[in-house]
């Protein structure tokens, strides 16, 4: 589906023709022009319709429709193609959910197609409508403030991820809830969100140092502009934050993972040591009253008037003394 097409001239949105071809031809006879089409979720046919027009490669193209992808930038002949993943993160369910944002980049076009929630396009295509000096950076514009507002959405979701791992850790190293059983499901569930975000975010450092300029990663990049390199820069140094908040909460999330079976591995040692102080106990009347329940017929004080009570009393004091000596060595 087509959510919007646009003419921007010298920074400025202006009414253009509804056609796509015509809009792109238009574009190209102003000059210091481009036309920007946004489509979410596009079927096969309609994509092929913007393949037409605006001779997107073929490779490109069908990445662009299956989604699944890692983020990336691919340079094709007569377009740039790039890839981002964006994410949501539900603080309630705690799940990171991930979408995904493909971006074709021509000498005077801009292609987003959107795949999935939490796509920022909406709000950078208003922002950038305010803010004309940017915008004459033509279509190179439009990858920045992408890539500017997906990376500044990570650096709130590792925010929000940092206070519920801080909440899970108070629930571990609780006296009272550390040792549920429902704890252990809880983190291995919370690590496993912490993967689904580093896959959005690790893969996205070599493209982003392609377009800040850096000369050891690769030459330079077609259909950018060379003044947005710092802009890039500035991305890529927010992106290298939230892959390092993401490296400090999967380590700290394995910790906690850690902490909690060494405490759970604690109290079974307690409630395995109670468990045998209790059955000591026990053993000590049940083997003086084993004893005295065989029927022989010469055993010792059958016959003495005192020799119950006797025996009541010294079963007595021995569970007294085992129970003093259990609770002594902090056993019971």
């Amino acid at each position: 589906m087509i959510v919007d097409c646009a003419i921007y001239r010298d920074g400025h949105r202006t009414e253009g023709p509804e056609d796509m071809s015509d809009a792109l031809a238009a574009a190209r006879a102003y000059g210091n022009a481009f036309v920007w089409i946004g489509l979410h979720e596009p079927t096969e046919r309609e994509f092929d319709l913007v393949t037409d027009e605006f001779g997107l490669h073929e490779l490109a193209v069908e990445d662009a429709l299956k989604a699944h992808q890692r983020p990336k930038l691919e340079v094709y002949d007569d377009s740039l193609f790039a890839v981002l993943k964006p994410v949501t993160y539900e603080p309630d369910s705690d799940t990171v959910s991930s979408g995904e944002l493909m971006i074709f980049l021509g000498d005077c076009f801009v292609v987003t197609v959107r795949h999935g929630e939490g796509s920022p396009l909406k709000s950078v295509r208003a922002r950038l409508e305010k803010d004309p000096d940017m915008m004459r950076l033509g279509p190179t514009a439009v990858l920045y403030a992408i890539a500017d507002a997906t990376v500044d959405h990570y650096l709130e979701v590792a925010t929000e991820l940092q206070t519920d791992l801080e909440e899970l850790e108070a629930e571990v190293f609780s006296p009272d809830d550390g040792g549920s059983r429902h704890t252990a499901s809880r983190i291995y569930t919370f690590k496993r969100q912490i993967q689904e975000f580093r896959r959005a975010t690790g893969p996205l450092s070599v493209p982003l140092n392609r377009l800040a300029g850096a000369g050891v990663v690769g030459p330079a990049v077609p259909f950018v502009d060379d003044k947005a390199h710092p802009f890039f820069r500035d991305v890529n140094d927010h992106l290298t934050r939230v892959n390092e908040s993401v490296e400090s909460l999967d380590r700290l999330v394995s910790d906690v993972l850690s902490a909690h079976l060494a405490q759970m591995s604690v109290r079974q040692n307690d409630d395995m040591r109670k468990i045998s102080s209790w059955a000591a106990m026990a053993a000590v009347p049940t083997m003086i009253a084993g004893i005295y329940g065989m029927n022989f017929e010469h055993m010792p004080e059958l016959r003495w008037t005192w020799g119950y009570p006797a025996v009541v009393v010294i079963m007595v004091v021995l569970e007294v003394l085992l129970f003093r000596l259990f609770k002594r060595r902090g056993w019971l």
